[in-house]
């Protein structure tokens, strides 16, 4: 149903509307000052028709969750608790359609805007102002936020093929992986970020870039004897090493064995890059149910879908994930992390609200209900809906994190300055919410090894009234590799087809 029509007479003003006098109705001027008008004067007065109830309309379609604080509050004052309430205040208004300056659709939600976003993302790529030279170790980092962002955004990102191609190159090092930049030292996340770089670009001249045979050399030095993997050689020893060797080992198809050098190498050649990986992950879960980065510390939103992606990785997740996590707690503790009013989510216990949580913590959810939907435990029966509130984190997404003005790109919460990390994952974060993911399961035997790996299908979830509008839908991309399934199945098949390295 539309809004309802009314006809009036208006006079401009920097005022409010009164539409229950129709007389008295004023509207702001161009040039926001009060003009002084007669109210017998047909020459100042117009009759019109408008919607002038449809941001009414709007915001009458916004359930009260959104809207209103928690109906129950802890007493207790500290500094975090503040934080709470001003980050509550600041993202109210938002939410409840309040923002004259945007315009929203019949459910309260703006749409997204696209293409501003495209051209914050272009700029990224392009050259940045001197400050950003603290930055200078995380350029792979740029390329994969800002090539990811923008294929789900649906721009074809093959274009800048040579240019990653050109790059990439100048920051692998001889020793195997890749280094924020040139003559830096290789690192698990900075070589992650390039792989997936050029997975997303495609292409043989792409693929080519990356020393296989050395990349395998450095991923066998960093394999622990307890599973674990380093995140550079002295470096530490945590669940973000463990993930990006998994997604750089499989998307490059090394082989799993490891060379005498390794830390982790055994003469009975019982041990290989995989061996002991599930039980690191499974001594990282904590007390809450969450995961931490490394045993005994605190349980965090990133290294919770870290581990989840260690695990899909190794075998079907609806036999591997409740063979090592407690799911019932890890569920408990994921779901804690979306608030109201917001809608987003947190990374840890008592924290606020952050747009990249979208993904770390957003893109948990499609691993879970994989491992619902295919585990025989009574105790974890298949979810009969979502497992979260995809409204509310939709709403957070295109209510608060979108920068409105002309800069574009998406950002932590109102308030605070959009950027390339952020516009990735908030945007990985939407396509988790506007998209579920099936898992065909056909082969009990599918795992590593077998080199067949079961197939994650991608449909649009389509439960319930979709508050975004359809022009809104971005791209879905992989639930553990985080780029769009055909450049994971590209770059798996050109290796694969190759012999040897």
């Amino acid at each position: 149903m539309g809004p309802k029509r009314v006809a009036f007479r208006w006079k401009r003003t920097t005022g409010t509307m009164s539409p229950s006098n129709p007389q008295q109705f004023q509207r702001p001027s161009s040039a926001g000052r009060t003009t002084e008008t007669n109210s017998d004067s047909d020459s100042e007065f117009v009759d019109e028709e408008i919607f002038i109830n449809a941001r009414q309309a709007a915001s009458a379609m916004i359930d009260s969750l959104f809207t209103q604080l928690p109906p129950i509050k802890d007493d207790l004052v500290t500094h975090t608790s503040e934080l709470q309430d001003e980050t509550v205040d600041i993202v109210l208004p938002f939410l409840s359609g309040e923002d004259e300056e945007v315009q929203y659709n019949e459910h309260g939600v703006p749409n997204l805007t696209r293409e501003k976003h495209i051209q914050f993302l272009q700029q990224s790529l392009g050259r940045l102002p001197g400050r950003f030279v603290a930055a200078d170790a995380s350029r792979p980092w740029f390329l994969y936020w800002c090539l990811s962002a923008l294929a789900m955004l649906g721009e074809d990102v093959s274009s800048y093929r040579e240019a990653v191609a050109e790059t990439a190159r100048s920051m692998q090092n001889d020793s195997g992986g890749f280094g924020g930049g040139g003559r830096q030292l290789s690192h698990m996340a900075t070589t992650y970020a390039v792989v997936l770089a050029l997975a997303l670009v495609g292409g043989e001249e792409a693929y080519e870039v990356v020393d296989r045979k050395a990349m395998w050399k450095w991923l066998c030095s960093l394999k622990q004897p307890d599973g674990g993997f380093q995140v550079c050689l002295g470096g530490e020893e945590d669940i973000r090493g463990a993930y990006c060797a998994s997604v750089i080992i499989t998307l490059l198809d090394l082989p799993l064995d490891l060379t005498p050098e390794s830390p982790a190498y055994k003469e009975d050649g019982s041990a290989n890059l995989f061996t002991g990986v599930a039980d690191y992950v499974r001594r990282c879960q904590t007390f809450e149910g969450g995961i931490s980065g490394q045993p005994n510390a605190e349980a965090h939103g990133a290294y919770a879908f870290c581990a989840l992606g260690c695990l899909a990785l190794l075998d079907h997740p609806g036999r591997i994930i409740p063979k090592y996590l407690n799911v019932r707690r890890f569920v408990a503790w994921l779901s804690a992390r979306q608030y109201a009013p917001e809608g987003g989510f947190s990374g840890r216990t008592n924290k606020l609200v952050d747009g990249c949580y979208s993904h770390w913590v957003g893109g948990c959810f499609p691993l879970v209900e994989a491992c619902l939907n295919k585990s025989k435990d009574p105790k974890l029966p298949p979810p009969t809906q979502s497992l979260f509130s995809r409204e509310g984190l939709i709403r957070y997404i295109l209510c608060c994190c979108q920068d409105q003005t002309k800069r574009g790109g998406l950002r932590d919460k109102p308030g605070k300055m959009s950027d390339a990390y952020h516009t990735c994952y908030v945007l990985s974060g939407l396509s988790s919410a506007q998209h579920q993911w099936l898992l065909d399961d056909d082969d009990e035997d599918a795992n590593l090894e077998t080199a067949k790996t079961p197939e994650w299908i991608a449909l649009p979830y389509l439960d319930g009234e979709q508050i975004f509008d359809a022009k809104d839908r971005v791209r879905p991309i992989h639930p553990v590799y985080a780029i769009p399934q055909p450049n994971v199945r590209a770059i798996q098949a050109y290796f694969r087809a190759k012999e040897g390295f």
